[in-house]
């Protein structure tokens, strides 16, 4: 329990009505969370706004409101604090109200399209390697050292991001690795916090249903980099054109890294294959278990985060030497008859085409590429063709399908999906909306040696249907699928 005044500091307040001396039990933005003593911050969300739920949480026992605007009623009892903006307060609050858990940890921040998941949860392994105690917050699940806790969002609203914070201080962790998505950027999510180091990984076409230009989706991505403090770094992909744009206004040390290009940190890819990477790392051969140049990008990345918070280089390769595959991102299984399974998270036209040039690059050339893949509803509907038409250019065949259809028709999907794709690959192509006959469908056409690419939901274990998550897991699917046709 804290005095509103306490938690009220730097949270841009311009007017009370009532007394700060209100003890505050906890803080809710969610009128339906609210419970006797509690703070209720009224946020304008893009599909409801939280002032109209004001009257509502004073009546159900709030007893401190944070809002922009003064409601018409105000209540005997009751505190009401008006602020420049709810949702940079709200961060502000809830950071406040654990005592500031950034601060104390070294907490650091990776950006970018496609990598995110993976250099996250490979640098919270590596530390681990390396003695520490540590914390994770990714988009498959966040982690307190050996404790998984679920995610619901790659990165949690502020009151469960600062609540997991102080969980890992007080189980000591030293550092956090966080992924930081563009919502949460640009929704003051992570205005709270205090990072000790960013990390852009790339940025290509995605979430322009939510931010409508990709000029604003980079603004986005740009603005996590200039909140970064002068004892803080910020590390880029030099070999993205949009690197040197997401640092120009950082205050902290900028460092660069490439496969490419000139850079601080430098790596070569030697050997690719599905063995994993011989690569080169400033002049030092390492073998990782992790296949494909994106990942390449992903361990320099990590190698790099690594240095520049300390870490011996020696030490560093070794644990590198030593990472897993991340669940989901480029996860491969072999049946019986040597069919090669790959499941993967790409869900961008970049991811996409980064899968199957990985795939370009480890194929023999006798083999047949089947991609499965389909696009989420209620989400980007522009990438729809794109992708269709990468999946044709660089497979044999393609079955387009259902991915997490949410509200939409997956037919209607497909339909738009398949307006991509040149009238020459028309042929190759086939839809099967039911995800689950479509892997079985990849695996009927599919001989001894063939590759099954299967794209889209990587990790998840579910399939989101008309507001219902379904249970669906698309290494078990294939997994049951291969044994059906193994011979």
């Amino acid at each position: 329990m804290k005095q509103l005044k306490e938690i009220l500091y730097k949270a841009g307040l311009l007017e009370v009505i009532g007394t700060t001396s209100t003890e505050v039990e906890n803080i809710v933005f969610n009128s339906n969370e609210v419970q006797k003593g509690c703070l209720f911050v009224a946020v304008r969300g893009t599909r409801v706004d939280g002032h109209s739920f004001i009257l509502k949480a004073v009546e159900d026992g709030a007893t401190a409101i944070v809002c922009e605007e003064f409601p018409k009623t105000i209540r005997q009892g009751v505190t009401y604090a008006r602020v420049t903006d709810s949702a940079i307060a709200l961060s502000v609050i809830a950071a406040n109200f654990y005592d500031n858990p950034s601060e104390k940890l070294k907490l650091i921040g990776i950006t970018g399209t496609n990598g995110k998941t993976t250099t996250a949860t490979l640098l919270f392994h590596l530390f681990r390697r390396l003695g520490f105690r540590c914390g994770l917050l990714s988009t498959v699940q966040n982690q307190i050292n050996e404790e998984v806790i679920a995610a619901t969002h790659t990165t949690p609203d502020p009151i469960k991001l600062n609540s997991l914070l102080s969980l890992m201080l007080r189980e000591n962790c030293e550092y956090c690795f966080m992924e930081v998505s563009s919502h949460a950027v640009a929704q003051h999510r992570i205005a709270g916090l205090t990072f000790k180091g960013g990390l852009f990984t790339n940025i290509s076409h995605d979430h322009l249903d939510y931010h409508k230009t990709f000029d604003e989706y980079i603004r986005a991505k740009k603005g996590f980099f200039d909140q970064l403090g002068e004892d803080a770094f910020a590390l880029y992909n030099a070999d993205d054109k949009n690197g040197k744009i997401m640092i120009q206004n950082c205050k902290g040390v900028k460092k660069s890294f490439a496969l490419k290009s000139m850079a601080d940190f430098r790596c070569k890819v030697m050997e690719n294959s599905l063995t994993g990477l011989m690569l080169n790392i400033e002049g030092n051969e390492v073998l990782c278990k992790l296949i494909g140049s994106f990942n390449a990008y992903n361990i320099i990345g990590v190698y790099a985060v690594a240095v520049m918070l300390g870490e011996e280089k020696l030490d560093i390769l070794t644990g590198i030497s030593s990472l897993e595959p991340v669940e989901g991102r480029f996860e491969y299984i072999i049946s019986g008859n040597q069919v090669v399974g790959i499941i993967d998270y790409a869900h961008t036209p970049d991811a996409l085409q980064n899968v199957l040039n990985t795939i370009r690059d480890i194929r023999t050339g006798n083999e047949k590429v089947i991609t499965v893949v389909g696009c989420g509803g209620d989400r980007d509907a522009a990438k729809r063709p794109i992708m269709a038409k990468i999946a044709c250019e660089m497979s044999d065949k393609v079955i387009f399908t259902s991915d997490n259809p949410r509200s939409e028709n997956p037919d209607t999907i497909i339909d738009e999906m398949k307006a991509g794709v040149p009238a020459h690959h028309v042929r190759k192509t086939l839809s099967v909306s039911d995800r689950k006959e479509a892997l079985k469908a990849a695996c009927s056409m599919a001989a001894p040696g063939d590759i099954i690419l299967v794209a889209g939901k990587g990790h998840e274990k579910y399939q989101e249907i008309k507001g219902v998550k379904h249970p669906f897991d698309d290494r078990q699917v294939l997994e049951d699928s291969f044994r059906i046709f193994e011979s």
